[in-house]
């Protein structure tokens, strides 16, 4: 028989410390980049919304991280895809940061370094990593009766009053959608050619759509997150969103910087995911933590 290449992988859930929650990526380990076929074939076989691929570069001095969506879309930014790269490096031991100063940790995501700081939760030993996002800048604001249509709601099930959908980025450009309640949060079905169709009209990726969560609950907003642009239905948790929802927050005196916050997302879809968000004056902080669900090899 032929002799085939062996590439190890991990699934791990994002955003979370139990498997089958969170939001699932599958962390393939390599010795440098692939052919793009290979990340295609590989992104598409496993089926998760997005997979990452990661090595250590001597030459960098820096574990590189390159993710692609089942449609074979290279994927930007310090989201899901990249917090579960590290924590997945992080469990396999890899020596990630020994040549790198201590106050700038960093990765490099598509020949761009991200900060990162890691810590270890106490309790469950597992490994924290809070991804170093840019500050939020807002944009435009777009029709609520638009995004209403293509959400199958009435504009009267967009909460109006405080706020109106709103193109923001850190690292991505998505819209916040501000929803009255999570009844209507969650009962709601989008029109996916519609939302596209708003997407390539205005220049963004996804739509993050959140209501405010009652003052006894443990996280300050309860979000769901369409993207149907890059062909992700919806996602259960979604780092490159919630940096510009908290920025979107601060700015509009909702949140206060410098003090975290919780962000809960995927409860319509059983994976409910917990993303710890902060807005500072540099930078906006994203993290959480990861859990090892599946590990195993694939052949290429």
């Amino acid at each position: 028989m032929e002799q085939r290449t062996t590439l190890e992988y991990y699934v791990l859930d994002v955003f979370s410390t139990k498997s089958y929650k969170g939001n699932p990526l599958s962390v393939v380990f390599t010795d440098g980049n692939l052919d793009l076929e290979v990340y295609h074939n590989i992104s598409k076989e496993f089926g998760y919304s997005e997979t990452s691929f990661i090595y250590y570069s001597k030459e960098q001095k820096a574990l590189n991280v390159r993710s692609f969506t089942p449609t074979g879309f290279e994927i930007d930014g310090a989201g899901h895809n990249l917090l579960g790269a590290v924590c997945g490096a992080i469990l396999k031991k890899i020596p990630l940061f020994e040549e790198q100063n201590d106050d700038n940790r960093f990765v490099i995501m598509k020949e761009n370094p991200i900060r990162v700081t890691v810590s270890t939760d106490p309790v469950t030993e597992y490994p924290i990593v809070q991804m170093h996002q840019k500050p939020a800048v807002i944009k435009q604001e777009i029709p609520t009766y638009k995004i209403a249509v293509a959400l199958g709601l009435k504009m009267e099930d967009l909460d109006v009053n405080a706020f109106v959908p709103t193109i923001v980025q850190t690292e991505v450009a998505h819209t916040m959608v501000p929803i009255k309640n999570r009844q209507i949060l969650n009962d709601c079905v989008p029109d996916n050619k519609l939302l596209i169709e708003i997407s390539k009209e205005y220049k963004f990726e996804g739509f993050y759509c959140f209501t405010i969560a009652d003052e006894n609950q443990e996280h300050v907003v309860e979000t769901r997150f369409f993207n149907p642009i890059i062909g992700i239905n919806e996602d259960p948790a979604t780092g490159t969103a919630a940096g510009p929802l908290i920025g979107f927050l601060t700015q509009k005196k909702f949140t206060k910087s410098d003090k975290e916050y919780k962000i809960l997302q995927g409860v319509k879809l059983k994976q409910a995911s917990l993303i710890e968000v902060m807005n500072r004056n540099a930078d906006i902080l994203v993290g959480g933590s990861s859990i090892i669900t599946m590990k195993g090899a694939l052949y290429i």
